[in-house]
């Protein structure tokens, strides 16, 4: 391959890895649940070692990036997500009793080696000499979303064709994935990026509120977005009462589609990314309102499905903006960017979590849910749907500013 052309391959390749690491434990709970009578706290307790972990990978680069051999780093990525993979597939085979301690320390593993993908892949990607670098970001992103959709849908089928009790082997077949990115790594030489030289340069950084504007705005863009693409399934399922399988294919996976698509078609021939943000903004507020108010499952199935489309190009858009602002930023401003979108993506779906249990044990939902012609876990679910929009709906005031200031500016027309 010319140029950087294998080093974009492999930058695609490990966001595809993301895909997989990010998504394989959601799909696999009830097997794990059934086959080692793992309990749902303990399953959640999965989902939050993998943010956890990624959230200190992303604090750790902020202030220290300067430390770390950047290019060797990128490189060792797909090594750990390698590791930690077979560590996830091989340790239950092996000791079925103590199932949950390998599950643990697989994911560990390769929320490490997620968290450096958050934090280095988008630099290296910017660092590359492009004709249009914002649509060369929207593409790196849009790679991801359709790593979820083969994801979901290769594991859906290969669970219902071999069985539950084969998982180890689908996870064994995802490590393909990030093999493939490590021998496309191997040889190649990276972009030269920028890193704060001092701990000193990273304060002189963090005094810029331009940084805290693009920090919220993907806070908030990260809520919006993991918010629905984790709860979509199982609101379609207990809310609107479609099945589990179709909930998870037109949910999860429609959700996704529409999420790759959004961001294809910015990578095409997207631009004015502030009136983008803004318009997303208010997308997915609407679209969050009708899944939670509508009992139509079509209607509902329909408004989950295009918060993807909406909340596209929240995360990468807000990305972009902050590569316009803090142009020297590099590693330290990608790191801060990831912590802040990790930081909405664990707080907004464990926020509606606790709403919906909360109006659920209230005395008296029950009642209040059969006046409504729902159950009263409806009605909990329902009340944290509308937990969820308020997160895109103080995104708008902000991305209208950001769109605003960039008009200021001559970025956009």
């Amino acid at each position: 391959m010319k140029g950087y052309a294998r080093v974009k391959a492999a930058c695609y390749m490990t966001n595809i890895s993301m895909s997989v690491v990010g998504n394989i434990s959601p799909i696999l709970f009830l097997t794990f649940r059934t086959l080692y009578g793992i309990s749902y706290s303990l399953l959640g307790l999965l989902v939050l070692v993998n943010f956890s972990s990624q959230l200190a990978i992303d604090l750790i680069f902020s202030f220290f990036s300067h430390k770390f051999n950047i290019s060797r780093t990128v490189k060792l990525i797909p090594v750990l997500t390698l590791a930690g993979l077979l560590v996830y597939a091989v340790w239950p085979l092996l000791l079925p009793e103590a199932a949950y301690v390998g599950l643990v320390i697989g994911t560990l593993i390769f929320s490490v080696s997620g968290g450096l993908a958050e934090v280095l892949i988008s630099p290296v990607i910017a660092a590359i000499p492009a004709k249009d670098p914002d649509r060369e970001m929207s593409k790196l992103h849009s790679v991801y979303a359709w790593g979820v959709v083969g994801v979901v849908l290769f594991a859906t089928a290969f669970l219902r064709i071999f069985g539950a009790q084969s998982w180890h082997l689908l996870a064994l077949i995802f490590m393909a994935v990030p093999l493939s990115a490590a021998l496309l790594y191997a040889g190649c030489e990276l972009p030269k990026m920028a890193a704060p030289e001092r701990v000193g340069q990273v304060l002189s950084f963090l005094k810029d509120r331009g940084l805290w504007m693009c920090v919220a705005a993907i806070f908030l863009g990260g809520a919006a977005e993991c918010t629905m693409a984790q709860w979509c399934s199982g609101y379609l399922e207990k809310a609107v009462g479609i099945p589990k399988l179709w909930g998870d294919i037109f949910g999860v996976a429609l959700f996704s589609v529409m999420l790759g698509t959004g961001r294809s078609m910015y990578a095409r021939s997207g631009r004015r990314i502030g009136r983008v943000l803004t318009l997303g903004a208010v997308g997915a507020a609407v679209c969050y309102g009708l899944a939670a108010l509508c009992n139509i499952p079509a209607i509902g199935l329909l408004a989950c499905a295009l918060t993807g489309l909406c909340v596209s190009m929240m995360w990468p858009g807000s990305l972009i903006v902050a590569a316009d602002r803090l142009p020297q930023g590099g590693v330290f401003m990608y790191a801060m960017m990831a912590a802040g979108g990790d930081l909405g993506a664990s707080v907004a779906p464990q926020l509606v979590g606790v709403i919906t249990d909360t109006v659920f044990a209230l005395p008296g939902a029950a009642e209040l849910a059969a006046d409504l012609g729902v159950t009263a876990e409806q009605l909990g679910m329902k009340c944290g749907m509308l937990v969820g929009m308020l997160f895109p709906l103080a995104a708008i005031p902000l991305y209208f500013h950001i769109r605003r200031s960039r008009r200021a500016g001559g970025l956009e027309p």
